[in-house]
């Protein structure tokens, strides 16, 4: 049997595109075929606009993920734009960072709600569509923190932890219904939100010496990551958490 990592005739819901890795996703899924809905705060016009440069369908759904207040009306506008939803990136976070005895409880529960509930709640409402089909794949975006602490982002760790273990729940039940669900884990990335760190001699410096790699990632090292799982090629994998990290695991 051939194996294919064409997306032609798919469609996808991917939140938080306007820019970084998300951007990088749906533009990569778009590259492999896939019609493709984004979900979030900011107008992404950018990344619409590279969607439609690759041949594919790219529709916006203006939605704050903060809450689950949304989750059913986004689901719904991808389905009546797209006529399914094949494949859910649930990208979309935040971080808060405080030392841990003043970390405050508004930033406790911004977190843990934008990263943790809402991203459940979302492949909730998108994974019962997918049943119904008999098939689809979820993918979650985790972090290095899935496996490590961290320091002063606590809930951030508790939040993206929660993504490790969701991931694999969800897949225990899905699988059954054609329906695989796993996680990417990124590395250090080269994007916008760590231009500080790239920009700090010495961090910058600390970091590259822990990367067996010897380099910053790349967002399209993501997409590369994302095309796979949401691919007939990675059927068989259901309830992983794929580090794309250039080895810092396993330093």
């Amino acid at each position: 049997m051939a194996i294919s990592f064409s997306l032609a005739g798919k469609t996808a819901l991917v939140t938080g595109a306007n820019t970084g890795i998300g951007q990088a996703i749906a533009v990569g899924l778009a590259q492999a075929g896939a019609d493709v809905a984004l979900a979030g705060r900011s107008h992404p016009a950018e990344t619409l606009d590279l969607i439609a440069q690759a041949g594919c369908k790219a529709v916006n759904i203006t939605a704050d993920l903060a809450s689950t207040a949304p989750v059913t009306r986004v689901v719904d506008e991808a389905v009546a734009a797209l006529g399914r939803i094949d494949i859910l990136v649930n990208n979309a976070g935040i971080i808060r960072r405080d030392d841990l005895l003043q970390f405050s409880e508004a930033d406790w529960d911004a977190v843990i709600d934008t990263n943790l509930k809402t991203l459940f709640f979302l492949s909730q409402a998108a994974a019962r569509g997918m049943v119904a089909q008999g098939s689809g794949k979820i993918i979650n975006i985790a972090s290095l923190l899935t496996f490590q602490g961290g320091i002063r982002v606590p809930s951030y760790a508790a939040a993206k932890s929660g993504v490790g273990g969701v991931t694999k729940a969800m897949a225990n039940e899905l699988a059954p219904h054609g329906v695989q669900v796993n996680a990417i884990a990124p590395g250090y990335i080269a994007t916008n939100n760590t231009a500080a760190l790239q920009a700090d001699e010495t961090r910058n410096r600390q970091i590259l010496e822990r990367i067996p790699a010897g380099r910053w990632g790349d967002p399209s090292d993501i997409a590369g990551a994302a095309v796979f799982l949401a691919s007939p090629a990675s059927n068989y994998v259901t309830g992983h958490v794929l580090a794309v990290d250039g080895g810092w695991l396993a330093r």
